[in-house]
């Protein structure tokens, strides 16, 4: 079973303008990313989907120089990138991870992932969102090429495009829809902030891989983050107005599974 992680990354974002070659410690912040990605322990490989955009040929640059392998697509269209890269890479599993994760922790890959290839037969999608506990920016959904491609052909609402996934987890009575919760038993998702959105949360960002990464151990965990917003709650406070901001909130009135209470308005 070839699986794949698709990371997607643009520079044109407009809250933060080209936030995944923002530089930390030396590197841009998309780099960092897949320093992280690559720390997972379960078998995978690895892309990144950009737009066909001139000006997003320094991401296709970044790539080359890190001999990650790098797809452009269409612009807005995620569902349709995502297709794109499974197709350039005869992927059976496409693993969407957002380039707005600059912290994710490896174990959470590897616990959506060895929920998913436990019993592949059992699910049509896994993910550790629907709904969340994870400290928001640990996101990992996993979905079957044939139910990708069942999403490609059917989905025809804007946000289902360019959101790759609702068309799946928005209708749980078609799809079989797997959840991996974070095994702590705490539910953080609203109150921890780990995204890559706003200057707020570059700031945050920079400020802890200031204080845990270093070159002899460039992969931090998700408990020392904790400990370290345990013990310096300043760092936090850089980013705190934004937990629990998400998509969610522009499409309330669309969405069945989602509520009020998943995002802040």
């Amino acid at each position: 079973m070839r699986v794949l992680v698709v990371v997607q990354a643009r520079t044109g974002s407009t809250r933060l303008p080209g936030k995944v070659l923002l530089p930390v410690l030396g590197a841009p912040l998309l780099q960092r990313q897949i320093e992280r990605i690559q720390a997972a322990r379960t078998p995978f490989e690895l892309c990144v989907a950009t737009t066909r955009y001139s000006f997003d040929e320094p991401i296709r640059e970044l790539c080359r120089r890190l001999g990650v392998p790098c797809v452009s697509g269409h612009p807005t269209d995620l569902l349709d990138r995502h297709m794109e890269a499974a197709r350039a890479y005869e992927a059976d599993v496409v693993v969407k991870i957002p380039s707005d994760c600059p912290l994710i922790d490896p174990e959470a890959i590897d616990r959506v992932l060895a929920t998913f290839l436990a019993d592949p037969e059992r699910y049509d999608y896994v993910s550790n969102l629907h709904p969340a506990t994870w400290p928001d920016g640990n996101d990992v959904e996993v979905i079957p090429l044939p139910v990708l491609e069942t999403a490609w052909r059917e989905a025809d609402r804007l946000f289902e495009r360019e959101h790759t996934t609702p068309f799946l987890w928005e209708r749980p009575e078609r799809f079989r829809l797997g959840n991996v919760a974070w095994d702590t038993g705490r539910d953080l998702s609203m109150s921890h902030r780990f995204t890559l959105d706003e200057p707020a949360d570059y700031d945050f960002v920079t400020a802890v891989y200031e204080v845990l990464w270093s070159p002899e151990r460039p992969v931090f965990r998700l408990p020392e983050i904790l400990e370290l917003l345990d013990a310096r709650p300043d760092l936090a406070d850089r980013n705190r107005h934004l937990a629990g901001v998400n998509w969610y909130r522009h499409h309330l009135k669309e969405l069945r599974t989602v509520t009020a209470e998943q995002t802040r308005v």
